[in-house]
């Protein structure tokens, strides 16, 4: 069944002064079947040659092949990024001490938020859940809460699991996205083997000596099991984040505010929510202006907060009680615990809220260098906060006072006011923190088909990777308003909050664990031992956090559920979906029995179908030769593709190849861009620089050809033999070679030409034939260019389970109705689009 819809007028020229990029790759051979698939032999680095016979996988149909030459990669669309030039390398390379000065501020405002707040309610909600018998205890508390920092965020985080890093980016579909080139665990089977050939993707193949790695790989690759194993760690843990960016403002908005209780004694708590939730409206409504903005004006402000935190503490050790530094002897934990083990134990829950932010560093690793979180965390953030806390720790030894409310009474008297309006300022930079940590894990979810799509607004030219998301904005929003409202008790906020941090932690641990097995490759004994000291210290967490689900703290498990089926439903119709239109692709066969005119009319122009099939020609596209009364002159199949790397560089991002026989004037692009690449398309220049790449590969297929028409008469010599293969240092292609016998290259040329050309003058001339064809395109060309789009939608059978036809015909069909279409990403006026509708039964 299909429905179609066409809208279409008048197209405008491409203008502009754009020159194209030249390209640098060298050329390739590769094994080339009639359904266009591709084989590609790589450049050989090494100083011997080497047999090369690596093939894709493709349809049983596909059994002819042929070895022929294809041309250089050509950077065709590089308009539809956009970049800085560079933007994929390090943005703070070789900074300078002023700029590191100005990295450090931006950090502090938008990295240490989150963990830079703990203080305001660490304390508070572990004295709510535990209540201190004597100092001891609180010399205990204070213990586990110094070595809950030093093992979770300084050991396992910023020692660890930000050196797990996607060149650059964290959270966890970066650390999906770093498995998948590895291994091959996506679901979604549109890889190609030129994928691993992106300079980014820099892929380190497992050594054949450890055994291990190699066994894990092939286990990842064959279990389609382990495949769905790992894609529900990562959209659980993926989802906990979106729940943490719910609760993180909440909990640190109200916690501030809550302070006015001790300056004020008669603010009540209805009093405090409100404020809270002016608050949270303000805090999301700037959230627009981006990080790089943001953080600039607020990062000398978090400065001061970490100072203050710092000088409070050593203040309070000065003037109270100093004997708390020995919370410092781990002896100290084992005390707290044999005093009241189950006081001890349900204390747990208050004091993981100090790692709380543990997740955002790594999450936001995108906005700055490793290097910088790391040495501003040691040296500056964990310092201020030992101290914190420690000066809270002294204050309750020496006047006791109401331990819930420890950071506020803690405060000198005079300075009470000044350090109020700066922690509700903190506070507020804290629930940035998460949000744009919220906002990168989205966008990674898209770009690897696991989150519908959305607005996406990038708020700085300069570093790519700063963006704003509204949708989401607004659902955080209400959602934390819904929070603090429903839910005014900091211990149970507290708790919730424990929830969603302890699921992101436990995710990123497994996935840590898996790249330590497959791609680092360390010794199994330091596997174990981390998998032991770390999945073991957060289950403990997590069981004590679990205790207190019921006080109101499930509705951010209901979040998180929400979320993730989602994500999972999206993922599964998208595969299902994929899968489809790769079984209903039109048979080659069909196309070359219809002849270069396609059984219609050819009408002048430039026709570009965007589709998602990396190999074969669309379905759609029969579809658009029976509803269309004519096809354009020249078809492009334009294939936007993500592979699993961050950025692709623009140079490295384009596959352009040639569909049918050259009569037909059919062509294939493959744009292939990275997670953390930005598309954003301006159509003339696009058509522009579309027409000028395209110019320049069919000049440099007719090179090549002349180049290789010398070596014809050697073509049967290698159809006797065509698997033996020598790929030599320099990538040039050797095969049929005997050890006594000189090296004798042997070309096979690809036919492209199957029936003489109808549209073009017939010539023998190769330098004639490359000029009508190039005259062919810009006629074409001033005709006008028209974007055709093909919107596949999926139906179940009807005998289907009931839950897939829940699944498929109402939750996907709603998030793909809802969801941002194609033509927003492509921005081209609607006079130059022609929409065709089609559904597939699945």
């Amino acid at each position: 069944m299909a429905e179609s819809g066409s809208e279409r007028g008048s197209t405008s020229k491409g203008n502009g002064g754009l020159s194209s990029m030249d390209s640098m790759e060298s050329h390739r051979w590769v094994f080339q079947d009639e359904e266009e698939s591709e084989i590609d032999f790589e450049d050989n680095d090494g100083d011997d040659f080497r047999l090369h016979n690596d093939m894709d996988s493709e349809d049983e149909d596909s059994l002819y092949q042929k070895l022929i030459r294809t041309g250089p990669r050509i950077d065709s669309f590089g308009v539809e990024a956009l970049e800085v030039p560079g933007a994929h390398r390090s943005d703070f390379e070789d900074a300078s001490f002023g700029k590191s000065i100005f990295l450090v501020c931006q950090t502090l405002g938008v990295v240490f938020g989150d963990v830079g707040t703990s203080p305001l309610y660490t304390f508070s909600v572990m004295f709510s859940r535990a209540p201190p018998d004597g100092n001891e205890d609180i010399i205990g508390a204070l213990s586990l809460v110094l070595y809950t920092l030093i093992l979770i965020p300084l050991i396992k985080y910023i020692l660890i699991v930000l050196l797990a890093n996607d060149d650059g980016e964290g959270g966890t579909f970066a650390l999906y996205s770093l498995i998948c080139r590895h291994a091959k665990v996506s679901l979604l089977p549109n890889q190609l083997a030129s994928d691993t050939r992106i300079s980014s993707f820099r892929l380190k193949v497992p050594s054949a000596e450890l055994e291990r790695s190699l066994k894990l790989k092939e286990y990842l690759e064959t279990s389609l099991a382990l495949k769905k194993l790992v894609l529900v760690l990562v959209l659980a843990g993926t989802s906990m984040v979106i729940a943490d960016g719910i609760v993180t403002p909440a909990m640190s908005v109200i916690s501030a505010v809550r302070g006015l209780k001790v300056g004020v004694p008669t603010v009540e708590q209805d009093h405090v929510v409100m404020i809270s939730v002016a608050y949270l409206v303000i805090l999301f409504s700037v959230q627009k202006y981006g990080t790089s903005k943001v953080g600039l004006v607020i990062g000398p402000a978090l400065f001061i907060w970490f100072c203050s935190l710092g000088g409070i503490g050593i203040y309070n050790l000065v003037k109270h009680d100093s004997s708390v530094v020995k919370a410092f002897n781990p002896v100290q934990i084992y005390y707290y615990f044999k005093r009241n083990s189950y006081k001890a134990w349900y204390s747990l829950g208050g004091c993981l809220l100090c790692a709380t932010g543990s997740e955002a560093m790594f999450a936001d690793l995108c906005y700055f260098p490793v290097r910088t979180i790391q040495m501003t965390f040691v040296f500056l953030v964990l310092p201020c906060l030992m101290l914190g806390y420690m000066g809270q720790a002294a204050y309750l030894l020496d006047n006791g006072g109401d331990a819930t409310q420890a950071f506020f009474s803690s405060i000198p008297g005079g300075a009470f006011w000044p350090v109020f309006l700066i922690a509700n300022i903190a506070a507020l930079i804290a629930s940035r923190t998460m949000t744009t940590a919220t906002f990168s894990c989205i966008k990674q979810s898209t770009a690897l088909g696991c989150f519908p799509r959305l607005k996406i607004v990038h708020t700085s030219r300069k570093f790519m990777g700063q963006i704003y998301i509204p949708a989401i904005n607004w659902f955080l929003m209400a959602s934390a308003v819904l929070l603090v409202c429903t839910i005014a008790s900091t211990n149970e906020i507290g708790n919730a909050y424990g929830i969603a941090e302890l699921g992101v932690m436990m995710m990123t641990t497994f996935l840590v664990i898996l790249v330590m097995l497959l791609i680092w490759q360390l010794n199994i004994i330091i596997v174990v031992l981390f998998s032991l000291v770390f999945l073991g210290l957060e289950l403990v967490f997590f069981s004590s956090v679990l205790r207190g689900i019921g006080d109101g703290s499930w509705i951010i498990l209901v979040f998180g559920i929400v979320m993730f089926l989602i994500m999972y439903i999206w993922n599964y119709g998208s595969k299902l979906k994929y899968e489809t239109e790769v079984k209903k692709k039109m048979s080659m066969d069909i196309l070359r029995g219809l002849g270069c005119n396609l059984g219609t009319v050819r009408a002048p122009g430039i026709g570009l179908l965007y589709n998602e099939l990396v190999k074969g020609v669309p379905a759609i596209f029969g579809h658009f030769l029976t509803t269309l009364p004519a096809v354009h002159s020249m078809i492009i199949f334009v294939c936007i593709k993500y592979v699993p790397v961050p950025v692709v560089p623009q140079k490295e991002r384009f596959l352009f190849r040639r569909v049918c026989s050259k009569s037909y004037h059919i062509f294939r692009c493959i744009a292939r861009y990275g997670y953390k690449d930005v598309r954003k398309e301006n159509h003339l220049v696009f058509e522009q620089l579309l027409i000028e790449s395209l110019e320049k590969f069919i000049r440099r297929e007719a090179q090549e050809r002349s180049l290789e028409s010398d070596g014809d008469d050697d073509e049967s010599d290698f159809e006797d033999d065509p698997s033996r293969v020598l790929v030599g240092p320099n990538g040039s292609v050797y095969f049929g070679v005997n050890e006594t016998d000189n090296l004798n290259i042997t070309i096979s040329e690809a036919s492209t030409s199957q029936e003489p050309e109808k549209d073009l003058p017939a010539t023998t001339d190769p330098e004639q034939s490359l000029e009508n064809e190039l005259a062919f395109l810009h006629k074409a060309k001033e005709s006008g260019v028209v974007y055709l789009l093909g919107h596949g939608d999926i139906r179940a059978k009807k005998e289907s389970w009931f839950i897939k036809k829940l699944i498929i015909n109402y939750f996907y069909a709603f998030m793909r109705k809802n969801c941002r279409r194609g033509t927003a990403a492509i921005n081209a006026p609607r006079t130059h689009l022609i929409q065709v509708a089609m559904t597939y039964m699945v």
